[in-house]
């Protein structure tokens, strides 16, 4: 394993001659023998830098990030940070989801970096490489620091997240949103629970994320719901977009964000080895459909999108309405005999 390959900047492409996060003798490694962390490793480092640059060339619509953690025991099998695992000269496969690199310091180097003369107050993104409130924040804990140090800086923020742990943090975001900018949005490309099995095995099931959507949205925190990925012959069927964004909808989600799944190396080989396994007629298909690269062509990524925002206008979450949540009623049946109560998932 190869620490001095770990680069300050978690969102990089790994470019030679980085500077080391830390010093490869201030590593100390655990396992825990409990049901939730079974299997699991944990490299407890304690990191010198802790705000990340993105990378110029990125198409990400932030400049900074805060990432606690690397890897990820949500174990989403198209995730396109598994790449950054060979850094270390850890497995892209299941390396990524069972060996997790915690950054124990990254409250106080947060509310270090803060009070610099020299930071300006720029927005802050987190989860943006894997999931801050994955697994092991149950156990460490690094999210309340760093979310009450962006609060006491009025510095603005925004998490993205599969997991339904954020909702642990509730009153530090209700104090954070009521002196400064915080965006949330909760991760849900799809609302199909035997596609959810297979593909997100370490994840809360889409309802509970939606659970999350409307306990935020309840609390006057607005939520959004980005719709990634778009699992392309598995998860875009009309009925199951039209399914998905009515579910979004009823949440109470602030705003619908589709995103097609994009294969980028070392998630690349690891999603098409899961889909040789588990639906092999797929893999010439999606072998023509990303020929040209790690993501899908502009026509498809354009038919995904017009389907996605048709039906957000329709549930009431269109681009017209971002920022004012909306719920639907529930779809109603023709009258049975006796009184059935209607589910969407």
């Amino acid at each position: 394993m190869r620490w001095e390959n770990l680069a300050d900047d978690d969102d990089s492409a790994g470019r030679a001659g980085a500077a080391a996060l830390f010093a490869a003798d201030a590593v100390t490694t655990r396992t825990f023998d409990t049901p939730e962390f079974r299997g699991i490793t944990f490299h407890e480092i304690r990191a010198r830098s802790i705000v990340n640059r993105v990378p110029g060339a990125s198409r990400m619509p932030f400049e900074w990030t805060v990432n606690p953690y690397r890897g990820c025991s949500h174990a989403c099998v198209y995730c396109f940070a598994r790449k950054t695992h060979s850094y270390l000269d850890l497995d892209t496969g299941l390396g990524f989801d069972s060996q997790i690199v915690v950054k124990v310091n990254a409250p106080e180097l947060l509310r270090g970096h803060l009070a610099s003369r020299r930071w300006q107050g720029a927005h802050i993104a987190m989860g943006t490489n894997v999931d801050c409130y994955q697994r092991a924040e149950g156990r460490y804990q690094l999210m309340p620091g760093i979310i009450a140090a962006l609060r006491d800086h009025a510095n603005p923020f925004s998490i993205l997240t599969k997991g339904t742990l954020i909702l642990r943090d509730l009153e530090l975001l209700k104090e954070a949103a009521a002196v400064t900018e915080v965006g949330i949005s909760v991760s849900v490309g799809f609302v199909d629970r035997e596609l959810w099995r297979t593909v997100e095995p370490g994840t809360p099931a889409p309802e509970r994320r939606l659970d999350v959507v409307r306990t935020l949205t309840e609390h006057g925190i607005g939520c959004g719901v980005l719709m990634a990925p778009v699992i392309p012959f598995l998860g875009d069927h009309p009925d199951q977009l039209r399914a998905t964004v009515r579910a979004i909808a009823a949440a109470g989600a602030t705003s619908v964000t589709p995103l097609v799944l994009h294969l980028r190396p070392g998630a690349r080989e690891w999603f098409m080895a899961w889909l040789g396994q588990h639906h092999p007629h797929l893999v010439r298909r999606y072998e023509r459909l990303y020929a040209e690269g790690a993501y899908a062509p502009k026509w498809y990524q354009r038919r995904i999108t017009g389907q996605v925002h048709e039906l957000a206008t329709e549930f009431g979450i269109g681009p017209a309405h971002r920022g004012a949540a909306r719920r639907i009623p529930a779809p109603v049946a023709p009258a049975p005999p006796e009184p059935t109560q209607l589910t969407l998932l």
